[in-house]
């Protein structure tokens, strides 16, 4: 299967405006970024404190006279087994992010992938049989010397779909699940013609 690297001049035919200037969207790329890093936080670690410990409430021993440190109860976090101070508790990691930030965060990491010559265009991105082993060869002829690929398409078809599901170097994503994360992630992106008229409706 052939590509070729998919160039500006093509990107303009293709109604993909690109960003040329070098710190617009810049910004918009790390907090669309660190927003979805966040938003995949469960944020369930938790933690019990001295009042939560089933722990007796009785003193340890009386306040003077015994030569040792006062001490009030045995949940106190400074004892083996007591509460735990100033620990995590359940919560909500989750960030929103502004709709025009995150198609010009977009738009700034396909562009910057696009000038960098790392896009490259097929007409489709099919595997005859089912096996992990044809994808990863077609992938190494589609994109040489890439270490990690991502093959974006509006669609794949079952064997494709199940040749490259165990394969931690490349995936398979729809032109209208790609995000911009995954855009910055992979070292070579294989598009088809099909997902560049769908990439581009995203961004008009």
């Amino acid at each position: 299967m052939s590509a070729t690297v998919f160039t500006a001049e093509e990107a303009k035919k293709a109604n993909i405006e690109l960003i040329t200037e070098e710190a617009k969207g810049r910004q918009a790329v790390h907090d669309v970024v660190v927003a979805m890093r966040a938003n995949r936080r469960r944020g369930t670690a938790s933690t019990k404190t001295k009042a939560d410990v089933a722990l007796s409430g009785a003193k340890p021993w009386r306040q003077k006279g015994t030569g040792r440190a006062r001490a009030g109860y045995k949940s106190s976090p400074v004892w083996v087994g007591g509460g735990v101070a100033f620990g995590p508790h359940p919560r909500d990691y989750s960030k929103k992010t502004p709709k025009k930030v995150k198609v010009l965060a977009f738009r700034k990491a396909l562009s910057e992938r696009i000038l960098a010559g790392d896009v490259l265009v097929t007409d489709a991105f099919v595997v005859a049989e089912p096996k992990t082993k044809k994808f990863l060869a077609l992938v190494a002829e589609t994109a040489k010397d890439a270490r990690k690929t991502l093959v974006i398409g509006n669609g794949f078809d079952e064997n494709t779909f199940l040749a490259a599901r165990n394969v931690r170097t490349a995936q398979l994503v729809r032109a209208l699940d790609v995000n911009t994360e995954q855009l910055l992630a992979f070292d070579k992106i294989i598009v088809t013609k099909e997902a560049l008229t769908t990439i581009s409706e995203r961004l008009a």
